[in-house]
């Protein structure tokens, strides 16, 4: 009976050698780890924040909104992509 717990288990050693190797992730400029849709989220809560932005002090100057839209929409787009 002894002779059971000193020998490893047979499926401890086959994870050991089997295991995949860990896939480099590229580093993009956001300092915390993302997937796509946390960019998106994250592009989407920059939109909105510009478009308020945009409303409160530079619509009254009469510039568009569709300025600020281009804007976010070309951020989002950096985000998303290289982020």
């Amino acid at each position: 009976m002894s002779d059971q717990h000193e020998a490893p288990l047979a499926s401890a050693l086959h994870e050991e050698e089997s295991a995949p190797p860990i896939p480099e992730n590229s580093a993009g400029f956001l300092p915390i780890e993302t997937n796509w849709f946390d960019r998106l989220f994250i592009s989407v809560v920059i939109w909105i924040a510009l478009s308020l932005f945009w409303f409160r002090f530079l619509e009254p100057a009469g510039l568009s909104i569709w300025i600020s839209n281009a804007i976010a929409l070309v951020v989002a787009f950096i985000i998303i992509r290289k982020g």
